[in-house]
């Protein structure tokens, strides 16, 4: 058997210095470019609202595609619109880098027309496609946030890594939408942004993750689980933060997370196996003890990535055993907060959380039992 290599989540003062990084807040410059477009690296800022009608609008911003890591800066933005009756409606903008900036001072990024620039309070994005255009303000009522250093490393001299910063964890969101012919929308609601980069694909790096995050009454919660891939031996990693009003009250850096899933079936069409329920259990360090509950309903997207490639990859993809897999979910998350075993208050809210798999399905759990982990 192959020596396991290292992966970790570092939140220790020697890593914080190495990376730049203050414990206690987040700076500009973290929004900004932190990649270089060299082969491997990847980059993206993403914006998602969703208004009282069931409207959502979701804006991307890339160096390049994000299945192409490995070639050069490729810069293009994507927006989807999606309707209350789930009528879809999407554009893909394409650029050359002499006509896209990536600034690294703070979020400042432009593709072709669309572009986007912010200060970690407050963000203006801009999304001018021929069917389709946007104009989004987004607005922080919950400050800035990483999960510890917001890198995992992986390797036994963490040379590979994947990082995220959730820049606005929530926001007050209005957006002015032209589609459909002309057709337009004013929309106020609420909003999100967040920024990812990394140094080499992550389909070489994680099996599969569980990524969440809901508005539940007065509560907001972020929430992900990573499994690491087979060479990293499934080692799980968690991204966690809840906050009420505009107050974060903990997240995983005191490392009382615990993932707790439910009602194990196999998804027919991706054959991945698949939680009806996702539960987070989390103490804060002042002692409140909290439960979050993703009880799906329903399934909103299922893709098989082999079917999605261009053909010749997706050819490639079948020959080489790659079965990879994303499913998105619909459901009800619901927060307990608990005091001497007993639920003292409880709230639910519709949600959507997400099931991302790049690795074979099962592998991690015949591992686990291999190794009675």
């Amino acid at each position: 058997m192959k020596k396991i290599q290292k992966s970790i989540h570092p939140d220790d003062d020697l890593h914080y210095q190495k990376m730049g990084l203050a414990k206690d807040r987040v700076e500009l410059w973290e929004d900004g470019a932190r990649v270089d477009g060299s082969k491997g690296t990847y980059e993206w800022w993403y914006y998602d609202s969703h208004y009282p009608d069931g409207t959502i609008l979701v804006i991307f911003l890339f160096s390049k595609n994000p299945i192409s890591v490995n070639g050069p800066i490729q810069p293009m933005s994507t927006m989807e619109l999606t309707l209350p009756d789930g009528t879809k409606f999407s554009e893909q903008v394409n650029a050359t880098l002499a006509e896209s900036h990536y600034a690294k001072e703070q979020c400042d990024v432009r593709v072709g027309d669309c572009w986007c620039k912010g200060d970690l309070k407050h963000y203006d994005v801009v999304f001018k496609g021929k069917t389709m255009s946007a104009k989004l303000s987004l607005d922080g009522t919950i400050p800035a946030w990483r999960s510890q250093t917001g890198s995992i490393f992986f390797g036994d001299n963490e040379e590979h890594y994947f990082a995220w910063l959730p820049a606005i964890p929530e926001g007050k969101a209005v957006a002015d939408v032209t589609y459909d012919g002309g057709k337009e929308l004013h929309l106020e609601g609420s909003g999100y942004h967040d920024h990812n980069w990394g140094n080499v694909s992550m389909l070489s790096l994680m099996h599969h993750w569980y990524w969440g995050r809901a508005k539940i009454g007065d509560y907001k919660v972020i929430s992900s689980w990573i499994t690491a891939g087979k060479k990293y031996g499934y080692k799980d990693h968690d991204v966690f933060m809840i906050a009420k009003g505009g107050e974060i009250l903990g997240d995983n850096s005191n490392h009382t997370l615990k993932f707790k899933p439910e009602g194990r079936y196999i998804d027919e069409q991706t054959g991945k196996p698949v939680y009806k329920k996702v539960i987070y259990e989390y103490v804060t360090e002042k002692g409140e003890e909290y439960r979050i509950i993703y009880d799906r309903h329903g399934d909103i997207n299922k893709t098989c990535f082999v079917d999605v490639l261009p053909k010749p990859l997706g050819a490639l993809a079948k020959l080489i055993g790659f079965d990879g897999g994303y499913l998105r979910f619909e459901g009800t998350a619901t927060i307990e907060k608990i005091e001497d075993g007993k639920i003292v208050e409880c709230v639910s809210d519709p949600a959507v959380w997400e099931l991302m798999y790049f690795g074979h399905a099962c592998a991690d759990e015949e591992y686990r039992a291999k190794n009675n982990d």
